[in-house]
């Protein structure tokens, strides 16, 4: 088996198959990216998928899916998505060991492309798994 790119926690999953079940249409899970924006300079991308590129990867746990862009994959190595649920905040969160920093209110964060050489170094196969 291959290395995946990122990994869900149960919560995660639970989340991304409400999010399908309930999205009323004939989406198969969502989609993860980043894109340049906010004040620390990358934010975190969801989005429903209802035709899958072959391009992206994906990752499943318990039935969810989820594709990751494949613009966003060395930033996204080693990520664990979560989901919480607090009395002031509810959404998706993104262990991410290539964050440097994030803003203040946590919508933003600044990313580095991951250390392939300390990946391999450890062992960590790179290549996708589909």
């Amino acid at each position: 088996m291959g290395f995946a790119v990122m990994s869900m926690t149960d919560t995660a999953a639970a989340r991304v198959k409400a999010i399908v079940e309930n999205s009323g249409s004939d989406a198969l899970g969502i989609r993860v990216g980043i894109k340049k924006g906010g004040c620390a300079g990358m934010e975190y991308t969801i989005d429903l998928v209802t035709e899958p590129n072959a391009k992206d990867d994906q990752i499943e746990r318990d039935g969810a899916r989820v594709w990751i862009e494949p613009s966003a994959v060395l930033y996204l190595l080693g990520t664990e998505m979560g989901f919480e649920q607090t009395t002031l905040r509810s959404g998706f969160t993104f262990t991410n060991p290539n964050q440097t920093s994030a803003c203040g209110c946590g919508e933003s964060v600044e990313l580095k492309p991951a250390d392939l050489a300390a990946l391999a170094a450890r062992g960590d196969a790179v290549a996708p798994a589909h």
